[in-house]
């Protein structure tokens, strides 16, 4: 669902006057750039596929211009913020801008990669996120919230080509494998840097998933993770080098691998989510259990 192109929505100028008001300037430790540009929220909003009845979870709202645009597509918005000055003046510019959704909204303030619950199940996740933390506060908001189904993140153009790579591609590494574990990851456009209060200094990106259910094997999430991160520690290294630590040496990972279909020749850049798994569930330590 997309928001009606005619309701206002937050521009350069409301933008910079409410920054003024509290006195807020955009920080690089914060990975802060407002969105000032009304045509490119609803673009964001149309292409997360917004349903009527949802519960969607934005991530730093700031100032509030995705957030309205949201509002204008879901039933309501669950929306974490870290800073305290921005997290109380939200619900204040959501009353004077829709002030029929004023009740619609819920303001956490906290950090993102803290939180392990809300007020309500979110099923979507639409943010615009800090670059520095975006892979991070990705993975940790799906290991925390199975109920979210679907959602567009926007992120640093170069993370979101590296959320959405595939086996095989150069980009392809850690960010890529742990999120496929969840959902399937999609490029769903490039966002100009002007559209953005400061500009950033490059494009960014959005990345669409719809979320999955993981691999079937008797290895632990983490078990899984820990084998994704031994293998791209030394991505240029075969699996059998690469693993040698993580199984203990170098003929058990070779031996876990064979278990598993994979050549121990491989890299790791190659392999896609199942093929970790398998390799998991043939780690030493799973001889009782697989």
């Amino acid at each position: 669902m997309t928001s009606d192109p005619t309701t206002a929505l937050l521009g350069a100028t409301e933008i910079r006057r409410l920054a003024g008001e509290l006195d807020v300037r955009p920080t690089k430790t914060l990975g802060q750039n407002f969105v000032i540009d009304g045509n490119t929220i609803r673009r964001i909003v149309a292409a997360a596929d917004v349903e009527p009845d949802e519960v969607v979870l934005e991530v730093g709202p700031g100032l509030g211009s995705l957030t309205l645009g949201i509002l204008d597509a879901a039933r309501r918005v669950v929306a974490v913020e870290i800073d305290p000055k921005l997290a109380a003046r939200l619900p204040r510019t959501i009353a004077e801008f829709r002030p029929e959704k004023a009740d619609a909204l819920d303001v956490v303030l906290s950090d993102a990669m803290q939180v392990t619950e809300l007020p309500h199940a979110p099923t979507a996740l639409v943010a615009n996120l800090p670059y520095n933390v975006a892979v991070p506060v990705v993975l940790h908001l799906f290991e925390h919230f199975p109920s979210l189904r679907h959602g567009l993140v926007m992120v640093q153009d170069e993370v979101a080509d590296r959320l959405a790579a595939t086996p095989g591609s150069k980009i392809y590494g850690v960010p890529s494998v742990k999120a496929a574990w969840y959902a399937h990851m999609r490029k769903a456009g490039i966002i100009g840097k002007n559209v953005f209060w400061p500009a950033p200094k490059i494009n960014s990106g959005l990345v669409g998933f719809t979320r999955h259910d993981p691999p079937e094997t008797p290895a632990s999430r983490e078990q899984v993770f820990a084998a994704i991160d031994a293998a791209f520690a030394q991505r240029r290294k075969t699996l059998r080098a690469a693993l040698a630590g993580w199984a203990g040496s170098a003929a058990a990972a070779e031996t876990a691998l064979r278990a598993a279909g994979v050549d121990p020749q491989a890299r790791g850049e190659k392999l896609g989510i199942e093929e970790f798994a398998a390799i998991a569930a043939h780690h030493p330590s799973m001889a009782g259990e697989a």
